[in-house]
């Protein structure tokens, strides 16, 4: 491989998919060739970072050269055109495998293709495969005994979680494998993992984007999202993927959401009213890094002509944290419950027992829930009137050692599942590192359908800051890149991995 190749390597697959974009363009670069550095990278780092479950090699090989043909022929389809993207691997495709994260589905073949990956590819993306996620995405570590975890690539040395439930997604993205992932999120499983690994992650509101084609973990919660670098890059997927959808009957009465609005010209947020959650409701295990984090984002904010005021939220936080993990386990015991009891069956234990959580609750109490997470969801679109986001940190810790991880805790989502309980939508962004060098990130809440307004924010906030800009140190594993790529049968249309 040559020098140049090597620096194209390491360089396009960490570029924003606007940039890849406007090189493709103008002729700097071509859809092949950042698929080809994209599966190099794959190759070189993928088995110490155990991000994918299975690459699709040829296939996107093929798609790439289409596009490179379509733009030549003047046939675009839109910015996204000839991009690659990865899968969490609860999105089905036809013919391919889906596991949803369990050993005990390796031979499950789809029958169908998810809404959301038929509307990537009819955008022009590329599906470059699949990502390890948490089991039945039931998890906020990162940990899935059966498959693995992936290893965050912000400390090569220790093995640190990436977060879940998305957490190869997140790991994909971070380490420069690829530019742009799909996750899921019914509790803060893409903005855990999009904190913890550095990168941009976006909640949008249910029912926006189409859950058809999706393994559910609780179908009145979940979201499917971007994992990007940029805000500007997650508002491009939310758009590609996002409107009604007869396959999901969520989707079908959504407002419009003009995202495209959102994008045009230079952000301006002077005048945005945003209300910073009180510090004296923070847990009392927050780090005075996110803190700090916290505090240096709404002096950003304030300075951009945001007004900022502290303010207390009339939920209490951990209530919240509980009654929405009581509906994921109902909710996620009636999807399971034919073989979750079955000891014989390489289950994840705790994802086990966390789905039997769910057994306990009768269907009166269930009801009791839904209930009451409805008067919940009224009285915050009440306090949020005159208010356009609410600002906390994403996570009260930064990525801890694998093996020091507590599942029977869960302090990671204490600020990420009040957006799910609520119906609201989120946005996470990289702003801070802590003294060991782990990403910090802050979350921007928005009422139901307010993704334009979090989108304007967010871009405000990452034209003045430069934390998305950075990226893990990867140079102890990088200098497999140098090593010429690994040849692939003709005759495989993909590598697996466990």
């Amino acid at each position: 491989m040559t020098a140049a190749a090597i620096s194209m390597n390491k360089t396009l697959p960490f570029l924003p998919l606007s940039e890849l974009s406007r090189r493709v363009d103008c002729g700097e670069t071509t859809s092949r060739r950042i698929a080809e550095a994209c599966l190099s990278r794959i190759d070189a780092l993928d088995a110490r970072l155990h991000a994918f479950v299975e690459i699709y090699r040829e296939e996107a090989l093929a798609c790439a050269d289409a596009a490179d043909l379509e733009r030549q022929a003047g046939m675009m389809r839109g910015v996204l055109h000839g991009l690659p993207i990865a899968l969490k691997d609860l999105l089905h495709i036809k013919g391919r495998i889906t596991t949803a994260g369990s050993a005990t589905w390796r031979g499950r073949v789809a029958h169908d293709t998810a809404t959301a990956v038929e509307r990537l590819i009819a955008a022009g993306m590329i599906p470059l495969g699949k990502t390890h996620m948490v089991e039945f995405a039931f998890g906020a570590w990162g940990r899935n005994q059966p498959m693995g975890a992936p290893w965050n690539p912000w400390d090569t040395a220790t093995h640190r979680v990436a977060g879940g439930s998305s957490s190869g997604s997140a790991v994909a993205v971070a380490a420069g494998l690829v530019p742009a992932a799909i996750g899921s999120d019914t509790g803060g499983s893409i903005r855990i993992p999009a904190s913890l690994t550095g990168i941009t992650g976006l909640k949008p509101t249910y029912g926006l984007v189409s859950l058809a084609g999706v393994v559910p973990l609780a179908t009145t919660l979940d979201s499917l999202g971007p994992l990007t670098r940029t805000v500007e890059d997650a508002a491009l997927i939310t758009a590609a993927i996002a409107g009604p959808d007869s396959r999901d009957p969520a989707t079908l009465a959504i407002p419009r959401i003009d995202l495209d609005a959102a994008l045009a010209g230079e952000p301006d947020i002077r005048g945005m009213r945003i209300a910073a959650l009180a510090a004296d409701q923070f847990p009392s295990y927050i780090l005075p890094g996110v803190v700090r984090a916290r505090d240096e984002a709404v002096a950003v904010l304030r300075k951009l002509g945001a007004i900022v005021e502290e303010a207390r939220f009339p939920f209490d936080l951990d209530e919240v944290a509980t009654r929405n993990g009581r509906i994921i386990a109902a909710e996620a015991w009636a999807t399971h419950r034919a073989y979750i009891e079955d000891e014989t069956l390489p289950i994840d234990p705790w994802v086990r027992r966390r789905t039997l959580g769910g057994k306990a609750i009768s269907a009166a109490e269930y009801i009791d829930e839904l209930a009451q997470r409805n008067r919940a969801a009224a009285a915050f679109c009440a306090w949020m009137r005159g208010r356009d986001a609410l600002l906390t940190p994403t996570l009260p810790i930064t990525a801890l050692p694998l093996d020091d991880v507590d599942e029977a805790t869960s302090p990671l989502a204490i600020f990420t599942r009040l957006a799910n309980y609520l119906t609201a939508c989120a946005l996470s962004l990289p702003g801070g590192v802590s003294t060991e060098g782990l990403p910090i990130g802050v979350q921007l809440i928005g009422a139901p359908f307010t993704e334009a307004t979090l989108i304007r924010a967010g871009r405000a906030f990452q034209h003045a800051t430069d934390w998305h800009l950075r990226r893990p140190d990867l140079s102890a594993w990088e200098r497999e890149l140098e090593a010429p790529i690994r040849a692939t049968p003709s005759s495989s249309k993909s590598s697996a991995r466990a």
